[in-house]
């Protein structure tokens, strides 16, 4: 007896949801995201201004989006919403978001999110050629770094209370500590 198989969705489909949906469109399922928390909101609002204002104190070519911003990371049909994109080459801007691996993604863990962060968008991330990955824990209070090197990521894990060096610039660290969150 053979076992229902359930539907897949298209890229077409992801672009039907209603307008204010945050969805994303991994190996054919669709991943609906509930509201994010406070905290999240404060890391995420936090992240977005150091990474803007040293992109703009720089004049640097590259461009950073909070979520919600569609990332669609090759044409295998993975659409994401990374809580943070930076993407430094503008032909990967569609008026849609993002087509291409932005230069570094940044995802807030949420309790219902952890193993979609920690698992399933980081094998995704990796595929696609993302230069660097952040996840961000607010429950454990952690940081864990993956740089592309080659086809591998390799990974460092930092604290709420460190300096973290962003390997995609020469002369960008982000201190935990002096963030207010």
């Amino acid at each position: 007896m053979e076992l229902a198989q359930s539907e897949l969705y298209t890229e077409d489909d992801y672009y039907k949801l209603p307008e204010g949906i945050r969805a994303e469109l991994i190996g054919g399922q669709i991943y609906y995201q509930g509201a994010p928390s406070r905290i999240h909101q404060a890391i995420l609002g936090e992240l977005y201004t150091e990474i803007n204002n040293y992109i703009r104190k720089k004049g640097s070519a590259c461009r950073v989006y909070p979520a919600p911003f569609a990332v669609k990371l090759c044409n295998d049909g993975n659409i994401v919403e990374p809580d943070i994109s930076v993407i430094c080459d503008h032909s990967k801007l569609t008026d849609r978001g993002c087509s291409g691996a932005p230069d570094w993604i940044i995802e807030i863990v949420s309790p219902g999110t952890a193993s979609h962060d920690y698992v399933r968008k980081l094998k995704l991330y990796l595929d696609a050629g993302v230069r660097e990955y952040w996840i961000v824990d607010p429950q454990s209070k952690k940081i864990f770094v993956y740089s592309l090197e080659q086809t591998d990521f390799r990974v460092e894990t930092f604290t709420f209370h460190d300096s973290i060096k962003v390997n995609i610039y020469e002369d960008l660290s982000v201190n935990m500590s002096e963030l207010d969150i």
